[in-house]
């Protein structure tokens, strides 16, 4: 075999025709090696014994649909998450900080579908055998029968596995820690062994005579993306994003991407000792239980959407004399810049000064306040710290507001009105004319108003 002459990258392993000074993957300055490497010839397919067949295309209307082409799992927020189930020809990246609960979540959604009589291969490239098993014996209730386990880094064994074992559900952890033998010398998690393991994982996912569903657990870089190249989330069907920081118990499953379901679709779990336990339903862990008519100063209610769902949420603040020149403006849940927005309508448009006051914002669960309909409930929470009163709390404010102090319509308000009433709350506040049709409501009484003023002189009775 011949030797040739390449430059490889000693921080990510790309390699390079000839030497430069920044690679082109990781962009690290001088990392460039001369290395000799034994040129191979590559295959498209190394593991495929199967020649390519002619596909004929199809006409739209003539493409067959299976009600059962979804694996439903016993765990409804995962469910939600993915779309309805696991799609048995699809291929999913999870990913999140270490120690969010990646490989805790799938390993109880392997049990939960091999306890619906599915096969299950679970490949580790980070754990052992032992350590694996000794998380199941912590978190798993049932029998692990239909579950089988390898440990090992060669991607040409597990697929060897996989044909052994026939599995309907096959789950790597993590796909950055495979090789496959073609792909030598490249090292694990290089760009080129990462997509040409993952490219391997694809095509057995979606072999038309025996489609399997595929799980792979994707590590995160620092910037809080998938480690790797962009191609790689371009790859797989569906991305589920983890969020949650060691310690805190809740933690919150978003799908980034979904062929098969709604993007931004988010479910939430409780890290427990026993695992991760599905919240079904969420608002009560994002408000406070309180008494009947029982009325904090600088809390006041919202209702936002997290995908399709509606979810309360409690908004707190504090408003405090400065000591200093310049009053501090802090919020964990929402962007500095919106926070500034809203304090200055409040200041022009509501007759609050502030000028001299630091401003604090936070939510109840800490969850991150994503969309505009928050903006009223955020402005009326830090009113009520400023006047030292508080607002019932069986009412809520659903409305986004604008620089000149009017109120304006929210997407789905319909269904964030129904999630209220269900929910037995008494007011909503919205902007005039934002109803697209009138609803039926048993508890909600809908307020509708024009401006901010409006709303602070009819909540504070002045």
């Amino acid at each position: 075999m011949k030797t040739k002459i390449v430059f490889k990258c000693s921080s990510c392993g790309l390699e390079h025709a000839k030497w430069q000074g920044q690679c082109n993957s990781c962009r690290t300055w001088n990392t460039l090696e001369e290395v000799a490497v034994v040129a191979r010839k590559s295959s498209a397919m190394p593991h495929s014994n199967n020649k390519y067949e002619l596909v004929k295309p199809k006409k739209l209307n003539e493409v067959q649909t299976n009600k059962n082409d979804r694996i439903i799992t016993s765990i409804g927020e995962f469910n939600r998450v993915m779309g309805g189930g696991i799609v048995r020809d699809s291929i999913t990246i999870i990913t999140a900080k270490p120690g969010a609960g990646k490989s805790t979540l799938l390993l109880q959604v392997a049990e939960d579908v091999s306890l619906k009589g599915f096969r299950v291969l679970y490949a580790s490239g980070e754990e052992s055998e032992s350590q694996i098993k000794s998380r199941a014996d912590r978190i798993l209730k049932k029998s692990m029968e239909n579950i089988w386990v390898i440990s090992d880094t060669s991607m040409d064994n597990v697929v060897a596995s996989i044909n052994e074992i026939d599995p309907d559900l096959i789950i790597v952890d993590s796909i950055q820690t495979f090789t496959l033998e073609a792909q030598l010398p490249s090292r694990a998690g290089s760009p080129t062994q990462t997509m040409e393991c993952a490219n391997e994982l694809t095509r057995i996912a979606k072999n038309s005579s025996r489609p399997r569903a595929i799980l792979l657990v994707g590590q995160m870089n620092k910037n809080e993306e998938i480690a790797g190249l962009r191609a790689l989330e371009h790859l797989v069907d569906a991305v589920l994003i983890i969020d949650g920081e060691n310690g805190e118990e809740l933690r919150g499953v978003t799908a980034s991407k979904n062929r098969f379901g709604s993007t931004g679709e988010t479910s939430f779990f409780s890290m427990m000792e026993d695992g991760m336990q599905p919240i079904e339903n969420p608002s009560e862990y994002f408000m406070t239980q309180r008494e009947d008519n029982q009325a904090f100063p600088g809390c006041a209610l919202t209702v936002v959407r997290e995908g399709t769902r509606p979810i309360i949420v409690e908004i707190e603040s504090l408003v405090a004399i400065t000591f200093t020149p310049y009053p501090s403006r802090i919020s964990e849940n929402l962007k500095r810049e919106q926070l500034n927005t809203l304090i200055s309508i409040l200041e022009q448009r509501g007759g609050i000064e502030l000028f001299n006051k630091n401003v604090v914002v936070k939510t109840t669960g800490g969850l991150q306040l994503k969309e505009q309909s928050a903006n009223l409930s955020i402005i009326m929470s830090i009113v009520s710290s400023a006047k030292d009163r508080g607002i019932p709390n069986d009412t809520l404010f659903i409305a986004d507001i604008g620089l000149t102090g009017e109120l304006k319509r929210v997407p789905s308000l319909e269904a964030r009105l129904k999630e209220a009433d269900r929910m037995g709350f008494k007011k909503a506040y919205v902007a005039k004319k934002s109803l697209n049709k009138k609803i039926e409501l048993k508890n909600l009484e809908v307020i509708e108003l024009n401006t901010l003023n409006d709303v602070i002189k009819q909540v504070f009775k002045e």
